[in-house]
């Protein structure tokens, strides 16, 4: 049983829906200083490849208006997301092009920060955050400067109470890579939907887009994720326009909207109210069925993948595309069809107030002060970023440590030296790809985030970047040691540190190479697999397993070998450790000799080692390697964020 208000409600928005849409002329000073008006006419959505076109939406108008709920419907691959991301604003697809009228207001402008708000399908949420968290470092990112804390965490417990969310304020959101006890096991679907909505309506936008909000969820679950929507209209006195696309919606949800967009690929079946929804499809000769689901109905019709049931051996009496055909060719000829034509007409000329831009949310120093904050707990608490990495490094150097312990100065430790350093810059650095797939959970958050506006792509590479150096301290420090003290490599702080660098270097190095791979490829799983083989072609050309002198010249001498990180990193590392030692000739072992065949002098020393049997280039010092490791690390990150630059952002 549903409480009296509730019931209110409904009754409240059915009797709109019955009720003619009509302006007379007069528009409440609430329309006029708080609502936005979203028009759009014989707009067309179209998917270029080549010299052909094929078009997802064709020629559709419409409207939306302050204080109702816009339902968008229709079978599969109708064009639904489509038409939400046009009317959003939102170009993701660079092949794509759009034309026709989207107005707010009645003028063609972009959507003033804050005022309009997008929750997509995917939840990009960081699964790390608790509900307070996520909700109040959005709160911290979004709202003015000129608002206190406080007011700021205020707003945030507020919009989470709204959301019907208080009971699981200090959950974490879950999901992949989190190790969730039993006592915590996460947000469920509705609960994560209901904190999309919270982060986007922090800043009380006045046009709300989602697409299916209750994908997923089943029909209690879709029920309160679409009445907390639907009371939106209802808080602090605010008009809001929301648009939703919803699949296949029950009863008591549909029943909350206002107003019906019905598609079929890309065409308009029905615009209107959804009291005369019902009306239109019996006077074309299909009524919807006593006691049936009008929604369920009309998708029914007008979903021409099911024309015939195989199992049954049921065939359609009339063809679903006639079908689909008859109702979109009756639209364009009703009434209702007419109707919406003059709304749009006087929505344009009794509300052409501009909508009026707003300040900057915050300054640039809050943005990586606070995305720094949430960066760093993320990857503090999410296993996969660099504690179980850590934990695998120093496997590995405590192995490596044992199989090289205590090298000495005899003439096998050239060789042994050559290999243990070999293995720190080739398979230890190579293991950083294992924080690739945590990185990319939190790119779907920038993206999400950056398209709606919150922040820039510099603020975030310089959050992700400031917070990721203690942890790559750390990471470097402890095997590094381990790998440098017990096997006894050259003595002296300096050499120490350098090692220590060059393996920060290596790594931090290898975190921007993903980066940017991340912002190409289209999941993790194709990254890990590009992001290796990058790697793997660099190993191969850096010189270990070639001499540089045997590389063939066209393309991987040049410019291959000398683009390969690990050529400086590898050539440091020995400039390090072999400048200054001496080495003796161990004559009870003469099976010890190195390099080609031959007897060896007494005594050689370190630089002997490096020019003649390593092939090191001399004619720098390792610093000058050192610092070219730095300088790459710098510049894939800036390459990170030029692509990212150029990426089509959200815009009219």
């Amino acid at each position: 049983m549903h409480d009296r208000p509730e019931i209110e409600a409904v009754l409240e928005m059915e009797s709109i829906n019955s009720t003619p849409r009509i302006h007379t002329g007069k528009s409440s000073s609430t329309d006029a200083e708080d609502g936005v008006f979203l028009t759009w006419k014989d707009l067309w959505v179209t998917v270029v490849n080549g010299k052909n076109g094929r078009p997802i939406l064709q020629g559709l108008t419409g409207f939306a208006r302050p204080g109702e709920l816009l339902a968008i419907m229709g079978p599969s691959g109708c064009g639904k997301s489509a038409l939400l991301n046009a009317l959003a604003g939102w170009i993701l697809d660079p092949h794509t092009r759009k034309a026709g009228d989207i107005l707010i207001n009645g003028h063609k402008q972009t959507m003033a920060y804050g005022t309009s708000a997008y929750v997509t399908q995917d939840e990009a949420l960081i699964h790390t955050l608790t509900v307070t968290e996520a909700v109040y470092y959005s709160a911290q990112l979004r709202l003015p400067d000129t608002m206190s804390r406080s007011e700021k965490k205020q707003r945030a417990e507020t919009t989470i109470r709204e959301m019907g969310l208080q009971d699981a304020m200090n959950t974490r959101v879950g999901g992949w890579g989190n190790l969730c006890n039993k006592k915590n096991n996460g947000l469920s679907g509705g609960e994560k939907r209901r904190l999309s909505i919270c982060i986007e309506i922090l800043t009380r936008p006045r046009l709300l887009f989602l697409d299916e909000p209750t994908s997923g969820l089943d029909s209690a679950g879709s029920y309160h994720v679409m009445r907390s929507i639907a009371s939106l209209n209802r808080r602090d006195g605010v008009r809001r326009t929301i648009i939703a696309s919803i699949h296949q919606p029950s009863s008591e949800v549909f029943q909350l909207f206002h107003s019906l967009f019905l598609l079929s690929a890309g065409k308009t079946v029905y615009f209107g109210t959804l009291s005369a929804a019902n009306e239109f499809f019996a006077s074309n000769g299909f009524p919807c069925p006593t006691l049936q689901n009008p929604s369920d109905h009309f998708l029914k019709t007008i979903n021409k993948d099911f024309d015939k049931d195989i199992e049954e051996g049921f065939v359609n009496e009339i063809p679903t595309e006639e079908v689909i055909n008859i109702l979109v060719n009756s639209y364009k000829s009703s009434d209702i069809f007419q109707h919406a034509q003059t709304e749009i007409a006087q929505i344009c000329k009794q509300h052409s107030r501009a909508v009026e831009k707003e300040k900057r949310h915050v300054t640039f120093f809050t943005q990586c002060h606070v995305l720094t904050r949430r960066s760093f707990i993320n990857m503090y608490r999410d296993p996969g970023y660099y504690r179980w990495r850590l934990a695998v490094y120093i496997a590995l150097t405590l192995t490596l440590a044992v199989l090289f312990n205590n090298l000495g100065l005899s003439y096998g430790s050239i060789q042994a030296r050559g290999a243990l350093l070999l293995f720190v810059t080739a398979i230890l650095t190579f293991m950083t790809i294992g924080g690739f797939p945590s990185f990319v959970e939190e790119m779907k958050v920038f993206e999400r985030e950056r398209l709606n506006g919150h922040y820039g792509i510099i603020a975030f590479v310089l959050a992700n970047t400031i917070s990721a150096i203690p942890f790559l301290i750390l990471i470097s420090l402890i095997p590094g040691t381990i790998c440098y003290y017990i096997p006894r490599l050259q003595k002296g702080f300096q050499h120490f540190f350098f090692f220590i660098s060059t393996l920060f270097a290596s790594i931090m190095l290898i975190e921007s190479l993903m980066m940017v791979v991340a912002s190409l490829v289209p999941n993790f799983l194709t990254g890990i697999i590009v992001g290796a083989g990058i790697q793997g072609i660099m190993m191969l050309v850096a010189g270990f397993f070639r001499s540089p002198a045997d590389l063939p010249k066209p393309v991987l001498k040049y410019p291959l070998h000398h683009i390969a990180f690990h050529k400086y990193a590898y050539q440091g590392l020995l400039k390090n450790e072999f400048e200054g030692l001496r080495f003796e000739n161990d004559h009870n072992n003469n099976n010890n000799n190195v390099g080609s065949g031959g007897a060896r002098p007494m005594i050689l020393t370190g630089e002997d080692a490096l020019r003649d049997i390593w092939h090191v280039e001399m004619a720098t010092s390792k610093w000058v390697d050192l610092g070219v490791l730095f300088a790459m690390a710098v510049f894939y990150r800036v390459l990170f964020l030029g692509i990212n630059k150029l990426k089509p952002k959200c815009h009219y």
